[in-house]
């Protein structure tokens, strides 16, 4: 890569903005692979005609932007789990590009057919779990052009051995780039068709002694089809959470355990189960319809509680994450305890579990209302909180 090239990439890199997503003075909206990645393929992307360009994982729009505004690709489509992350994205463009419709920059879709054919090249930010590359991987092998070529790049300490083996699953050559700046790029070529295109990997199933349903998963489904250690805990203690509550919110629901869970146990609630992942809503809606409750749960893609009227909820189950994107943080679990209190019925409950380690008690109490310890194991607390 030329440096008048990286120059190029890192200036528009500096106008970039996280928001509307979670933002704070050490998290970025690109990196290091960023300007690998388009460094990398940018020969082939200047090669390219409108609509050939895919781009998968771009967390805030610094290779959509980067592509549009130094390499001149147009028509190009773009698949991203997260809405925040898909909302940053097309701010970007508009305020970067001075694009007044993004589409005509950048369209939206979700992981499938209409994203990916007639691609020929695929940019894609590594996700950080194996089943997420898998599916990507099997998509673009399914869909993209039988000549696509996929530049994959991250950070060097999230990448893994695995994450080549996964992609040799689905395409016939897949070799490894140089090192610089502590990322690196995986070129995969030559897609291998299915044996079965109409199997596809996912969604999976999964289930656990303590749930009378099924559970469903995406590759980018957080915990996959599993019950996680926190919401287990939480499920503990859901007969005493708000007994006479009718209007119920699963909150960052993931697969909808903690929302199904609750709709079997309460057959006259109505609850809204709300996550900012496209991987997480479907899978919620998968659980909820093989458990029978999917006419009593609405699932929403949404930030935090923007889907929930004002005082609505009497009671709201949060099992918040702790990361954004690769990077721990517990900023990201206050930003949804902070939206509780609007969305409360006066009286209304939060119960909520979280690593006894980050200690969300004050928060809770200064945000919320009085609070009080359900349980307790040796990883997780339970906490109760009432709207004052």
């Amino acid at each position: 890569m030329g440096d008048a090239a990286g120059d190029e990439f890192r200036a528009v890199f500096a106008e970039l903005s996280r928001e509307p997503d979670f933002d704070a003075p050490e998290l970025r909206a690109f990196d290091a692979a960023d300007e690998l990645i388009l460094a990398t393929a940018a020969d082939r992307v200047r090669g390219l005609g409108p609509g050939e360009l895919v781009i998968i994982g771009d967390r805030h729009g610094a290779l959509t932007v980067g592509a549009a505004a130094v390499l001149g690709a147009r028509g190009i489509r773009s698949h991203q789990d997260p809405l925040l992350a898909e909302r940053a994205l097309a701010r970007n463009v508009r305020r970067i590009l001075g694009a007044a419709e993004p589409g005509a920059v950048c369209t939206a879709h979700p992981l499938g057919p209409e994203l990916l054919r007639g691609a020929r090249l695929v940019l894609l930010q590594l996700p950080r779990g194996l089943d997420a590359l898998e599916e990507i991987a099997w998509a673009i092998a399914r869909w993209a052009e039988p000549e696509a070529v996929v530049f994959a790049g991250g950070r060097d300490k999230h990448m893994t051995r695995a994450m080549n083996e996964v992609l040799g699953r689905h395409f016939g050559e897949v070799s490894a780039g140089l090192g610089r700046r502590k990322a690196r790029v995986l070129t995969a070529s030559s897609p291998l068709a299915p044996r079965d295109p109409g199997a596809p990997p996912f969604p999976r199933w999964g289930g656990d002694e303590a749930l009378p349903f099924r559970v469903a998963a995406f590759g980018a489904t957080f915990g996959g089809a599993t019950l996680d250690r926190g919401s287990r805990l939480l499920l503990a203690g859901l007969g005493s959470a708000a007994p006479a509550a009718r209007r119920i919110v699963d909150l960052g629901c993931g697969n909808g355990v903690l929302g199904v869970a609750a709709a079997l146990a309460r057959p006259a609630a109505r609850i809204i189960a709300t996550d900012q992942s496209s991987a997480a809503v479907a899978a919620a809606r998968l659980t909820a319809e093989a458990a029978g409750v999917a006419d009593r749960v609405e699932v929403h893609r949404a930030d935090a509680l923007e889907a929930v009227p004002a005082a609505w909820a009497e009671l709201i189950l949060l099992n918040p994450p702790f990361h954004t994107g690769a990077t721990v943080h517990a900023g990201v679990a206050h930003r949804l305890i902070r939206a509780c209190r609007e969305a409360l019925a006066p009286g209304g409950e939060l119960r909520l579990v979280f690593n006894s380690s980050l200690r969300y008690r004050p928060l809770v109490e200064r945000t919320v209302g009085p609070v009080r310890e359900i349980s307790r194991d040796p990883s997780f607390t339970v906490l109760s909180a009432s709207r004052r």
